[in-house]
């Protein structure tokens, strides 16, 4: 059924890979020049690949297992990205001129959150339907 709790946080995950990431600066470089996923054209495609994959798993509401597995491989992408970011603000404050951190970078760390919850979410939908079927 689409009205499970779990689509309300995969439509989050949606929406944070979708909109956020075009809004929110990711870093700004010494010149003062802020950095969006617009930008960089394989960060807007991970952000975007992110966004599909939530759509995929709202659209297997009728096989579990295989939504749990998007998921988790949605989970694997933002610690990925997650990866790519710690990686880039590590270098940024090695510059000799200061530059910022954006608020943008910490979208991978909500996705990942979001998505843990949505499949906390499915495996209690799954262990209720086994507990179902085993009174039969």
């Amino acid at each position: 059924m689409i009205q499970r709790i779990q689509t309300v946080y995969l439509f989050v995950v949606m929406l944070l890979g979708a909109v956020l990431p075009f809004w929110a600066n990711l870093w700004s470089n010494g010149e003062g020049n802020e950095i969006f996923a617009r930008n960089e054209v394989w960060i807007s495609l991970v952000f975007y690949g992110s966004s599909i994959l939530a759509v995929v798993a709202i659209l297997l509401f009728k096989n579990r297992k295989n939504q749990f597995v998007v998921n988790r491989l949605n989970i694997i992408l933002n610690l990925f990205l997650l990866g790519f970011f710690v990686y880039r603000s590590l270098n940024l404050s090695g510059e000799t001129v200061v530059s910022e951190k954006g608020i943008g970078m910490l979208i991978p760390v909500f996705s990942i959150v979001f998505l843990v919850l949505a499949n906390r979410a499915i495996k209690k939908d799954e262990d209720l339907v086994k507990s179902v079927d085993r009174l039969r």
